[in-house]
């Protein structure tokens, strides 16, 4: 499943689920369907993603669970890091606090 997060101050861009969910947990979002960020809420998101990419940054070498999705056990587990994940979302957060809009996921 993918995710489509929307703001209409800033591209709109999808995500694999798994992926979205790991950034939800972040946020302390809850991953249903459909949902959105409000204008209100953006501080706190935004701040809780970059203190989450900041204890990656001081962990560099520790892989996750969200790292790769549906790999070969016997393959070696590549490392996504969150900062890769998280860059679009954090993006959009910041240009629609400036602008005052809010985000919106569906799938």
């Amino acid at each position: 499943m993918l995710y489509e997060f929307k703001s209409r101050a800033a591209p709109p861009f999808k995500m694999l689920e798994t992926h979205a969910r790991q950034l939800f947990d972040v946020i302390g979002k809850t991953p249903t369907r459909q949902g959105v960020i409000t204008v209100d809420q953006m501080p706190a998101a935004i701040a809780a993603l970059e203190a989450a990419i900041a204890r990656e940054g001081q962990n560099a070498h520790n892989y996750d669970d969200y790292a790769v999705e549906g790999h070969d056990e016997n393959a070696e587990k590549q490392h996504v890091g969150l900062h890769q994940r998280a860059v679009p979302l954090l993006h959009m957060l910041k240009a629609s606090l400036s602008d005052g809009k809010d985000v919106t996921w569906g799938t």
